[in-house]
């Protein structure tokens, strides 16, 4: 049954493009092009994809959009300038409209045979084509992604052919459906469930369903990216210091509870707390997130803070606090959570890395937990290993739990089979030799070459990327499609005269930047003063720019499509209405 008509193939290799003072490497320009043309498995002969982590693959071999809704946006923009590939398309089509076509639907055009997978993942490379950088917004709001198929027969195709549906997919949920089952609001469980029975619903959707299926009330759209649960407090509050104990040569605990003796809310195993310090020196309060390390429904808090060398924080908060001081403590926050699954569990970190998993070791042992768990941890020697005492006792109590412990350094009274496993460095080759189980969820945390290399290691060993969590102390990195790389720079006031509006603090970079309304949100804000960002659509769609909101109000403009997770904000489209506080 002949149901539409190819009109136009378009093709386009990548290509540098100029864009806003940087340079961008896309293949969205896409041209027309005359006779036959091979589609294989992965794109129309002469076409290619710069961005291979959110374009391209066997999933999004070929990119479709419709002659109706060309002449949708020329009259909703008011524009008459359009042409063929227009909106980054292989095929430009008459027919195939997106409240109508199905995922899982197959068609066969010339000699090849195509199915349909999943709807465009919009970004801002498409509004870069277009001139218009609502476009991503636009698409998803107005119901006109376009979608990819998936090649399940090469062949030749060229303008003309006509378009012929062969079968259609289980569940019959249109391309408009699923596009907005995940990034409009009203995720209903039972259309998720609906839309994870489709076979031919490309891998990276069905992953985003799923966690919208299992994500809890408050945490926003899980789908598209993971958020700290809801703060239990805005802002900052002051706790009182109870108890400081010495833990190793470098490293003290810090006992927090409420000044009126009320139990504290309980937080999450693995989530951080930031302190605002004043440290005389400094001009204005310092932030820093340190990791709580003590069971979770105790009424108090625990943090442990390591004595860095140059560390303004943590020097004084070594020398200088006392039992009986207040800090001024923001809630519980952070995405680093133990799972709530009865899967096996690694723990392992390095140095002070120790600190988020050994929350999450005593949330186990508290619970009497029979999954089986693996503790692997590295330290220099028994001065420099924190915890060590502690860590074995909650080992001993939990029936299946397996550790191995490193001193790359160990003094001459550290006993190897009692204070320690082994000698030498935790690394990926050790841990292939442990041959930990392959369905197991992973929590790694220490320096940021030690992460690196565990995850590769754990992700070498066919442990799926997605149980690999990591937990970053600094600046976590920037995710910039596209971008040509340039020189890092360490964070840093913006060039020119400084703005005169609220005060926006980046805790994570030590950086306080008096607002200026001749930025557009808080995003281009956090570029021009080098911290590290993420982001993707830049209009309020794919949430890549959710960020921990720590104190602060904002306001949109636009409106996102959907909003950030309580306590989270999307700093690609927001600007701040008071004082604002950033975990970035």
């Amino acid at each position: 049954m002949t149901v539409a008509s190819l009109l136009s193939v378009n093709v386009g290799m990548p290509k540098d493009v100029a864009w806003r003072g940087k340079t961008v490497f896309t293949g969205v320009f896409k041209d027309p092009v005359a006779g036959p043309r091979r589609v294989g498995k992965l794109n129309v002969d002469g076409d290619g994809q710069g961005d291979l982590g959110g374009h391209g693959g066997e999933q999004r071999a070929v990119f479709v959009y419709q002659m109706g809704s060309y002449r949708y946006w020329e009259r909703e923009l008011g524009r008459s300038d359009f042409v063929y590939g227009q909106f980054g398309e292989n095929f430009t089509v008459d027919g195939l409209a997106d409240d109508e076509i199905c995922v899982g639907d197959r068609y066969a055009i010339g000699s090849a045979i195509f199915e349909v997978t999943q709807p465009r993942v919009t970004c801002y490379r498409v509004g870069l084509r277009m001139d218009d950088p609502r476009i991503p917004a636009l698409l998803v709001s107005h119901r006109r992604p376009g979608f990819y198929f998936r090649v399940l027969q090469e062949g030749d195709v060229q303008a003309g052919d006509e378009i012929v549906k062969l079968g259609s997919g289980p569940e019959q949920m249109t391309v408009a459906e699923v596009d907005g089952l995940l990034y409009l609001p009203g995720h209903t469980r039972q259309q998720l469930l609906r839309a994870l029975r489709i076979p031919a619903l490309s891998a990276g959707w069905q992953a985003s369903f799923r966690a919208l299926v299992d994500g809890e009330p408050g945490r926003g759209n899980a789908g598209l990216t993971a958020t700290s649960p809801p703060p239990a407090w805005p802002g900052f509050r002051s706790l009182d210091v109870a108890e400081i104990t010495r833990e190793s040569d470098s490293v003290i605990s810090i006992r927090l509870e409420d000044p009126d003796g009320a139990s504290l809310p309980a937080p999450r195993p693995g989530q951080y707390l930031t302190l605002r310090v004043g440290v005389a020196e400094q001009q204005r309060p310092v932030l820093r997130n340190y990791s709580l390390s003590g069971a979770p429904d105790t009424g108090f808090y625990r943090i442990a803070v390591k004595h860095e060398p140059s560390g303004i924080a943590s020097g004084w908060l070594h020398s200088r606090l006392v039992v009986g001081d207040r800090l001024d403590v923001g809630a519980p926050r952070g995405t680093f959570i133990l799972d709530g699954t009865h899967a096996p569990v690694l723990l392992i970190s390095a140095g002070i890395g120790a600190t988020p998993v050994l929350a999450m070791l005593e949330a186990l042992a508290e619970e009497r937990s029979d999954r089986e768990i693996w503790w692997l941890h590295g330290a220099r020697s028994g001065r420099d290993h924190a915890f060590a005492a502690e860590a074995r006792g909650l080992l001993a109590a939990l029936p299946n739990a397996r550790t191995q412990v490193y001193y790359s350094r160990p003094e001459p009274d550290d006993r190897e089979g009692r204070d320690f496993d082994r000698v030498g460095r935790l690394s990926a080759a050790l841990l292939a030799e442990l041959e930990p189980p392959r369905d197991a969820e992973a929590y790694v945390c220490g320096p940021a070459p030690f992460m690196d290399e565990l995850s590769a290691g754990l992700a070498a060993l066919g442990i799926d990327a997605a149980k690999i969590h990591t937990e970053p102390f600094g600046p976590a990195p920037g995710l910039t499609p596209g971008i040509a790389p340039t020189a890092a720079r360490r964070p840093h006031p913006p060039d020119g005269a400084p703005g005169d509006g609220p005060t926006i603090e980046f805790a994570r970079s030590n950086l306080a930047i008096p607002w200026s309304s001749d930025y557009d949100s808080l995003l281009e804000l956090a570029e021009a003063c080098d911290v590290p960002v993420r982001w993707s659509c830049r209009t309020g769609v794919c949430h890549n720019c959710e960020t921990t909101l720590i104190s602060g109000e904002l306001g949109y403009r636009p409106d996102p499509v959907e909003p950030p997770a309580d306590g989270s904000a999307l700093i690609c489209c927001s600007q701040p209405r008071d004082d604002v506080v950033l975990d970035l």
